[in-house]
């Protein structure tokens, strides 16, 4: 589940995302990747990003 690959994220990339707060919910919010804030290679829970509208979170969904 997720995306954990940081290779497989870049700006301007159409995703979804959860934000700390919709974890145990599973909402999901969509937007396009601004910063990528996981530094390492790989992340079990996904990778961490920052939209363009500010909101920090793990994506989950890729859309090409």
């Amino acid at each position: 589940m997720g995306y954990q690959n940081r290779n497989d994220i870049y700006p301007g990339l159409e995703v979804d995302i959860i934000l700390k707060k919709d974890q145990r919910s599973g909402r999901r919010t969509r937007g396009i990747v601004k910063d990528l804030l996981t530094s390492s290679a790989f992340h079990s829970r996904g990778i961490k990003v920052r939209l363009e509208d500010g909101q920090v979170g793990r994506v989950i969904e890729i859309f090409e």
